[in-house]
């Protein structure tokens, strides 16, 4: 789940034409820290992931996960 988000906030960085550091600078965070965030790094506490997200103009937010169907799963089985 943190990879995916740390992908989520580098994907918006990089839209929004910005560096690391430049993000960094918009969240008063290090740029260290930004690099761990879009790695999705699990010792990084959520607050900085929310800082983060914040600066570039996104929100977190939980959403039900969801169960792979069964056409989905069979698919999975063929390619393994």
């Amino acid at each position: 789940m943190l990879y995916r988000l740390g992908g989520a906030l580098r994907e918006a960085r990089l839209r929004r034409g910005l560096t690391q550091a430049d993000a960094a600078k918009r969240a008063g965070l290090q740029r260290g820290r930004v690099i761990k965030a879009e790695k999705g790094d699990p010792s990084l506490s959520m607050r900085a992931y929310a800082v983060l997200a914040a600066a570039l103009g996104q929100e977190c937010k939980l959403v039900p996960a969801r169960l792979p169907t069964l056409d989905e799963i069979r698919e999975l089985m063929r390619d393994a």
